[in-house]
């Protein structure tokens, strides 16, 4: 591999983000503080796992090992999201309070969309950074890898590709799981921890012999389904203008 090799793997896992934070994120300070306060909670989270999990895994694990590390890593993330839910009430909260002080407008559609875009774009990079980004390092050298049980495709582009559905997929279930809560709709509530749960034990597909081409095909179609379920809110929430404006740029502080 090459230089450009290895930039190209980076941008396939962070295009998505790197586009959102410079078109949504960057002008709004608020938003750049929630999207940190998104990142560091997940790595608490995942760090509080691992340091439970470390002294009960054997010293040569197998799948089955993995279920329940999976499914209680899945549990602590999804625990945050609501967590997350409760925090943004409280900051709508005050935000309303210091708007009716300053004769600003309240928060609307568009701002409580851009908050949970923030909130799970932070999960995203999170995850990216910590499983995808810090393995492409060796990528950036003269040569390739490939696992053994995955010899159609290098293990460089099944992470890439796998950090950039797991990117999608917590950034927009945000979206959807805080207008779930906000509207009182049950299958919102629970449609981002089930892509989440689902989308992880997919993963486990990569571990058998020639199975990483149909879980990182998982994975980017759980991504898409997502998506389209997060563009569907999105357009009912805004109407016909798919770009409206913000009331959380820098110019309204």
């Amino acid at each position: 591999m090459t230089f450009a090799g290895g930039l190209g793997y980076a941008l396939i896992a962070l295009g998505p983000a790197i586009a959102l934070f410079f078109t949504v994120i960057v002008g709004k300070p608020f938003l750049i503080l929630t999207l940190i306060v998104s990142i560091l909670s997940w790595l608490i989270s995942l760090v509080l796992i691992a340091g439970v999990w470390r002294a009960f895994l054997p010293g040569e694990s197998n799948v089955w090992v993995y279920i329940p590390l999976l499914l209680s890593a899945v549990c602590c993330q999804e625990a945050a999201r609501r967590l997350f839910w409760h925090v943004y009430l409280r900051v709508e909260d005050i935000l309303d309070k210091i708007a009716v002080k300053l004769s600003k407008p309240r928060l609307h559609a568009v701002d409580k969309l851009e908050i949970a875009l923030a909130f799970g774009l932070g999960h995203g990079l999170a995850h990216v950074i910590f499983f995808c980004v810090a393995l492409l390092t060796p990528s950036f050298g003269p040569a390739t890898y490939y696992i053994p049980s995955c010899s159609r495709m290098s293990f460089f582009l099944m992470s890439a590709l796998t950090g950039l559905g797991f990117l999608i997929i917590h950034t927009f279930s945000m979206i959807i799981a805080f207008d779930g809560h906000a509207d009182g709709k049950k299958s919102q509530q629970l449609f981002a921890p089930g892509m989440h749960l689902f989308a992880t034990f997919a993963t486990l597909v990569n571990l058998v012999d020639g199975g990483c081409v149909y879980g990182v095909s998982a994975t980017l179609f759980c991504a898409l389904v997502t998506s389209a379920v997060c563009w569907k809110i999105q357009w009912d929430k805004t109407g016909a203008d798919p770009f409206p404006s913000s009331s959380l740029s820098r110019t309204h502080h």
